[in-house]
Order: structure tokens, then C-alpha cells, then sequence
């Protein structure tokens, strides 16, 4: 029987190899998992169905399985916002034409025409869709699709200021006249601007001027503040301003005793026309707060100063947050949660079956998939412009290719003595 076992020897070095050989031709895949062959002896069993004599040789060698190594690769950038790597467990859901679910750690993303963010073999990606609001709506994983169109203006409704008025200013009323000329500084004593929108998205510039109005070391100072907007009072009527609202500070200038809380709503009945000689429509119930606004005796400075109103934009770009959301990013410098990836996990991940073109399937040794988002659970993060280094270690597996070598050259030689011992035998006389 000494042909078997060398026989048999060197099948599994022969098997060896090729999986050592795809190991090395695989090293510079994306998301590929180095394998190994993984092998089991074997013995004759007795006539009678008892266990083999402690005396029996056994008859050679079997190849068990062919077990791939789900460790983690090294992560490399590269600049492209979607290559997609996963720092941890997981695997990324795709389509494929015919519907089926696949499995890969590959993400290597692209865009296809229809909007959809596909791989390399065209397998759309799986996730969770966005509404119009930008809110992730989750539920089954389905294709993952950008946005075409771009995004609704928003009106200004709210803002917010911060800023210190300088304490050792002085009164600036004027005596006589209107209350407040906006050309001629001697009637303010600061001002600063902010840029508004309209329903349509069409900007107004609104300009803010603070006036000292009282001085009063007991309860405190007092400043009005004015408003217009494309030059057009806002408050009262041209040549006759009413101020927005009146500012009182506590003595120490650290806290606005009125309003209550800072709070200011104010109208834009009648912007003026813009510098490209479009006239906006009116913005009626600003609410502006000014509670963090301060009177000290230092340079007045405006620290904080941010609207929610912005114009119509156009989708520039997308990019991938550590969650796997998806932001899409607008000309008009606002962005939007345009969907999530979902990702996927088993309990036995060697159960896995490979498909080729670096994805998995699901059998009944793997179990059934547990998914989620990025970062919950046992899911490992998102990288994005990134990708997930094949794990083979290339000088492990050239060193395993000598191992194997010499072990097929062993069997080979195996069989090469048992027929010199059959020849031996055969020229008996």
C-alpha cells in the first residue's frame, strides 16, 4: 500500500500549492482573505467495523477543507470618498442582477448612471434610504441611490449673534434730527452685517448698527439697536428709524437684563433691491437671539453670527462618515444625509461559500446575517477613502511554497522506493 499513501501525498501537496499559489496571485486584491489547506489522515477500517490494530499504517493523506482567514487587512488611503474600507467585523451587502445578496469586503464604490453606487462587477450597494428632510429611514436594506436633483431654498426664520459692546463707548443719540443717520457714523457706534434669504433663496443683506443710548453706572446700560436690509430701514420709516429692539445690561455688563433671554423677532417688509438689482421678497417673524451678547470694557467684536436660511444648490459631491451615512454635499455649502450603508455579520463566517469577484454567500453552516450600521454591536467603522489591504502575508505564504515544495519532492520519493522494492521483488529468481 505504499503507493496510496505517496499517491495520496501528492494530491494534498499538489492541493497545497494551489492554494499557496492563489494566496500569492491574490495579494494585491482588495478585501481578499488568504486561505489555507488544512489536512486530515487516513486509516483502513477492519472488516468487522472495529476500530484499526494500534499495528495498521495508515493510508495517506486527505485534504479536510480549504479554510479562509477572515483577519483584518491593512488599511491604505486613497483619496477617493467612495472606497470604503471596514476596520473591523462586517461585510458589505450587494445585489446582484438577479437580486440574489452577496457578501464582500471589497469597497471599491462607483456611481453608475442611474445614480447607484455599484462595485466593480456592477452589484448595487445596500443601505438605508434618506427622506427630503435628510432623516435615515430604516427598515429593509435596499439599492443605494444619490440624489439628482439639487436642494430647496430655505427662508431665514431664525439667527443668532454674539458680540461685545464696547462699555467705554459713548452716548451717540443724536440731539436733534432723526434718531439714527446709517451714513453718518457719529449717530452709532458699531455695526456689522449678515447675509438673509428670501423664500426663493434670493439674499438680503441685513446690517445691524448699536447705538449707546444711556449710560448708567446704577442700572445699567442701554443700547438701541437698528436694523435695515439692502439698505432699507427695517423698523419705522426711511428718515424716521425705530429701533429693532433696546438692549439693558446688568451693572457688570456680563448679563442682558432686556429683552428676557435675548430674545428678538423682528420683520423685512420691504428689503431694498440687491446689488444685482433683483428686489426680494419680504422675511416676516425673524427670530433673533442675542442672549449671549456681553457689555465689557473691551473692542466691540462679533464672535458668533449664523442664520438657518440659505439659497438653491446643486450636488458637488458625496462623501462617507465612520457610520457609513451618506452626506451629500450642495454648491450652496449645506449637506445632507442622503442614506446609509448597511452591513452585515455571521456567526460562523468560515461557513461562508466564495463566489468569486471577491464576494461570499450565505449557506446553512454560515447561519443567517446580522446586520446594522457601521459601529453598533460587533460591526466594526467605516473608513472612507480608504481600502482594506488583502490580508496575505506574502513572505509567510513563499516560505509555506518551499515547505510544500519539498513535501511533494518527499511523497514523490516515497513512491520512487516502493517501486525500486516492487523491481527488487519482481527479479527474484
Amino acid at each position: 500500500m505504499g503507493f496510496q499513501q505517496g499517491l495520496s501525498g501528492l494530491t494534498a501537496a499538489s492541493k497545497n500549492l494551489e492554494v499557496i499559489g492563489n494566496n500569492v496571485a491574490n495579494s494585491n486584491t482588495f478585501g481578499e482573505k488568504s486561505s489555507r489547506a488544512e489536512f486530515a489522515d487516513m486509516y483502513a477500517a477492519a472488516m468487522t467495523g472495529s476500530a484499526s490494530s494500534s499495528t495498521q499504517a495508515g493510508i495517506g493523506v486527505q485534504v479536510a477543507t480549504v479554510a479562509q482567514q477572515f483577519t483584518q487587512g491593512n488599511i491604505t488611503p486613497t483619496g477617493n470618498p467612495l472606497d470604503l474600507a471596514i476596520n473591523g467585523n462586517g461585510f458589505f451587502q450587494v445585489q446582484d442582477p438577479s437580486n440574489q445578496i452577496q457578501y464582500s469586503r471589497n469597497g471599491q464604490f462607483k456611481v453608475n448612471t442611474t445614480g447607484n453606487i455599484v462595485n466593480d462587477q456592477g452589484n448595487k450597494l445596500l443601505g438605508y434610504p434618506a427622506d427630503a428632510q435628510g432623516n435615515i429611514v430604516q427598515g429593509a436594506a435596499q439599492p443605494l441611490q444619490l440624489p439628482t436633483g439639487g436642494i430647496d431654498p430655505q427662508p431665514t426664520t431664525t439667527s443668532t449673534m454674539e458680540f461685545n459692546l464696547d462699555s467705554r463707548g459713548k452716548v451717540t443719540v443724536p440731539a436733534t434730527g432723526p434718531a439714527i443717520d446709517f451714513t453718518n457714523q457719529a449717530t452709532y457706534n458699531n455695526a456689522t452685517s449678515v447675509t438673509m434669504f428670501d423664500a426663493k433663496g434670493q439674499p438680503v443683506d441685513v446690517s445691524y448698527y448699536f447705538q449707546k443710548a444711556t449710560t448708567d453706572p446704577t442700572n445699567g446700560d442701554t443700547w438701541n439697536v437698528y436694523a435695515t436690509a439692502n439698505g432699507v430701514t427695517v423698523g419705522g420709516a426711511t428718515g424716521a428709524p425705530t429701533p429693532i429692539t433696546t438692549l439693558q445690561y446688568s451693572v457688570d455688563g456680563s448679563t442682558l437684563v432686556s429683552p428676557a433671554g435675548g430674545a428678538v423677532t423682528f420683520n423685512i417688509a420691504s428689503p431694498g433691491v440687491s446689488a444685482d438689482g433683483v428686489t426680494p421678497l419680504p422675511i416676516n417673524g425673524i427670530a433673533l437671539n442675542v442672549g449671549g451678547a456681553t457689555e465689557f470694557g473691551s473692542n466691540f467684536g462679533v464672535t458668533n453670527m449664523v442664520q438657518n436660511g440659505y439659497t438653491a444648490g446643486q450636488l458637488t459631491g458625496v462623501s462617507v462618515d465612520n457610520s457609513g451615512k451618506l452626506i451629500a454635499q450642495y454648491s450652496n455649502g449645506q449637506t445632507k444625509a442622503a442614506g446609509q450603508l448597511e452591513l452585515a455579520n455571521f456567526r460562523n463566517v468560515q461557513g461562508l461559500t466564495p463566489l468569486g469577484g471577491n464576494a461570499w454567500k450565505q449557506t446553512t453552516a454560515s447561519g443567517g446575517p446580522t446586520v446594522g450600521v457601521a459601529g453598533d454591536g460587533n460591526l466594526g467603522t467605516l473608513n472612507s477613502g480608504s481600502l482594506e489591504e488583502s490580508n496575505v502575508d506574502l513572505t509567510a505564504e513563499l516560505v509555506s511554497m518551499i515547505t510544500a515544495q519539498r513535501d511533494y519532492q518527499a511523497n514523490a520519493q516515497t513512491i520512487k522506493t516502493m517501486d525500486q522494492a516492487m523491481q527488487t521483488l519482481v527479479n527474484l529468481r
